[in-house]
């Protein structure tokens, strides 16, 4: 059974923040559009979530025109610099944690891409926006002088990546100075000068972070421990609209990007919809088949919002662990760092990959059925193409599907989560595919955040709320 067509959405957002979604409510209930919202909330974000996100990163947003019914995608991720002619010198080894897997990874100013969330939310709001620029920053600055609560999800995961999260500025942020103890759940998050850099950046715009006093400062930083970001890099840095893929997954139209490094398109057209409703195990195996491919980390943060005229809007965004270079509160990026995304030669001002893909979905008329988007890596298209899959083709309301357990394919094993039908880890079993069952529900299988059939949904995997506006 396929879902079909459904009344209008009512206006509310999702996040992977409570202070976040409050954020994007607040703009929502002063009259902001959807982008507006999402513009607020990638801004939230990088005060609240700074373990997945921050200033210092990038992403993509996909927004949905109610009027005209069309679809548009920013890609606002970052860039290879370079185009100074600093030369870039090795990263600095340091070792994470993987879903409890000791990983390498790199830090330091060599890692340091073009950032494009500054630019990002104003390109939003430039082509979307409702409210003054300065009422989609103010919740932002106002988070960011006051602090906010640290959640589980993100305590636990800090201590996994804390090799990383405490360098620089970051150990002040993140941990007791005194103690050496780390920030724990339901205490105060706080960056010294973010507040300030905010507030510099509600009154000059993307000139506040890509030009003048912080640009020169972020790329003496960066040159110094290594880097190649160079105020040319800043200067020429531009958001793109994308091309849109259009596939069909039972009586929706899913619009996403066209070139993000996992092929959620692809994926959701090799996906067998008869074995998807043919109840379980057929479903796990069938999705199993669809999904699997490398176990790649990542660490992102995602929004969405519906307005009250219909428009929708979607982003993820990140900056991976960060560098260890902060300035004004802001952390900058460690993208190139991530070594699952240097595919290829990295030419300066070229955009990097990445497997961020936030969508909308159609009815056949082109009315608007679901705004969605993920954070997690490979898992990205693990949990939306589930989540879609619960609601587009086994008719759940957006909130049962985005809560219902799931599953990972890697290449070489899958992993479930606890409460998936018994009847499925023999029939993987059976199919010679080797299994780990978690003992909970962890960050690694994705965070998603939505609106859609039953209203706003947010993972609590990763600590996210959904609220009606």
């Amino acid at each position: 059974m396929s879902r079909s067509a459904s009344a209008p959405l009512l206006p509310g957002v999702a996040a992977g923040h409570p202070a976040t979604a409050e954020a994007g409510r607040e703009v929502l209930r002063a009259g902001g559009s959807a982008a507006d919202a999402v513009g607020a909330m990638i801004l939230a974000g990088s005060v609240a979530e700074t373990i997945f996100s921050g200033l210092g990163g990038g992403g993509f947003a996909t927004l949905y025109d109610a009027d005209s019914r069309e679809v548009s995608c920013l890609d606002f991720f970052v860039a290879v610099p370079g185009l100074g002619g600093a030369a870039r010198q090795p990263g600095r080894a340091i070792e994470v944690a993987f879903g409890g897997i000791a990983v390498p990874y790199e830090v330091g100013g060599s890692t340091v891409a073009v950032p494009g969330t500054p630019s990002g939310v104003a390109e939003l709001h430039r082509r979307a926006g409702r409210l003054e620029w300065a009422s989609v920053v103010a919740p932002a600055e106002k988070l960011a002088a006051n602090g906010t609560q640290f959640p589980a999800q993100h305590a636990s995961m800090l201590v996994e990546v804390a090799p990383a999260m405490l360098l620089g500025d970051g150990i002040a942020a993140y941990s007791d100075l005194a103690t050496g103890r780390l920030l724990g759940t339901g205490e105060t998050l706080l960056h010294p000068g973010l507040a300030d850099t905010l507030a510099r950046y509600r009154e000059q715009g993307v000139a506040a972070l890509m030009d003048g006093e912080f640009a020169e400062t972020l790329v003496r930083e960066v040159q110094a421990d290594g880097g190649a970001l160079s105020m040319e890099d800043l200067a020429a840095y531009r958001v793109r609209e994308l091309p849109t893929a259009s596939v069909q997954m039972g009586t929706g139209r899913v619009r996403c990007r066209t070139d993000d490094l996992d092929g959620l398109a692809a994926t959701i057209g090799r996906l067998d919809a008869s074995r998807v409703t043919a109840g379980e195990p057929h479903r796990s195996l069938a999705l199993v088949e669809a999904l699997r491919g490398p176990a790649v980390r990542s660490e992102t943060t995602s929004v969405a919002a519906v307005d009250a005229q219909g428009n929708a809007c979607a982003a993820t965004h990140s900056l991976g662990l960060g560098s260890g270079i902060w300035v004004g509160g802001v952390h900058a990026n460690s993208m190139l760092g991530e070594g699952e995304l240097l595919r290829g030669e990295l030419v300066p001002g070229q955009r990097m990959g990445s497997m961020m893909t936030p969508l909308v979905v159609t009815d056949p008329d082109g009315a608007l059925m679901m705004v969605l988007g993920a954070a997690g890596g490979s898992r990205i298209r693990h949990a939306l193409v589930q989540v879609l899959s619960g609601v587009l083709l086994e008719d759940r309301e957006l909130p049962s599907a985005v809560a219902a357990p799931r599953l990972s394919a890697a290449a070489d094993l899958v992993h479930l989560e606890p409460g998936v039908d018994p009847s499925v880890l023999p029939a993987l079993q059976d199919a010679g595919l080797p299994v780990f069952q978690w003992p909970e529900q962890r960050p690694y299988f994705g965070g998603v955040a939505g609106v859609g059939p039953g209203g706003p949904a947010a993972d609590r995997r990763r600590g996210g709320a959904a609220l009606l506006a």
